[in-house]
């Protein structure tokens, strides 16, 4: 497992609310429409049956981790759930060493550049900039400039209006969660064409975007 599955296909889908009953029809729309990579949030009910539900399915087009991950006992009941990769709100060293101990990728969410550094140097393979949205797309560029070893991804206030800025302006990838996602809405046949439909919109902007970068 490494970094390069987010550089790839640059969007991972959050999913808050997933349940054991939802978690593969919502999957596969996502799939359908171009996006693989899927984090099942922990502080749902029945989260980890959900990710061990997906995980268990042995697509190898999907990627599958847990977020909202507070504490490393989680963090390993995740893994052991299936999860390919573990994002956190916050950085907190015994979640990241946990993660990597068992061979997951670590994903912590930093703010300023201290916390950013600081999760880097704890061993975290990429860092979610969270909340990206009261940063601001340049906020990436900027910190290129002192930090240019560290990969990181931008989380919160993501949608199809602002994605290509912050890919622009240096983000390797971006996690969409309601704007992408409302597990509250009816799930019924309807809404899942209208999901797949949407994750296409998404991945075909990234599509055109990486065509053009070329």
């Amino acid at each position: 497992m490494s970094i390069e599955q987010f550089r790839e296909n640059k969007i991972a889908a959050i999913i808050r609310g997933a349940t054991p009953d939802n978690i593969l029809p919502i999957a596969n729309a996502l799939k359908k429409g171009g996006i693989s990579v899927i984090e099942i949030t922990m502080e749902t009910p029945f989260a980890l049956q959900a990710l061990e539900t997906l995980s268990l399915t042995n697509d190898t087009d999907i990627l599958a981790g847990a977020g909202t991950v507070l504490d490393s006992e989680t963090a390993r009941s995740a893994i052991m759930a299936g999860a390919k990769f573990v994002f956190s709100p916050t950085v907190h060293a015994e979640t990241i060493q946990t993660t990597k101990k068992y061979g997951a990728i670590s994903i912590p969410g930093a703010y300023t550049p201290t916390e950013i550094l600081t999760a880097f140097e704890y061993g975290a393979d990429l860092i979610k900039v969270f909340p990206a949205s009261t940063l601001g797309a340049g906020f990436f560029k900027q910190i290129a400039g002192p930090l240019p070893h560290i990969p990181l991804m931008a989380t919160g206030g993501i949608d199809d209006e602002n994605l290509l800025d912050y890919l622009g302006n240096g983000a390797i990838a971006v996690g969409i969660g309601s704007a992408l996602v409302d597990t509250k809405a009816d799930l019924n046949e309807a809404y899942f064409r209208e999901l797949a439909a949407k994750a296409k919109k998404y991945a075909d902007l990234v599509n055109k975007e990486n065509l053009l970068s070329r």
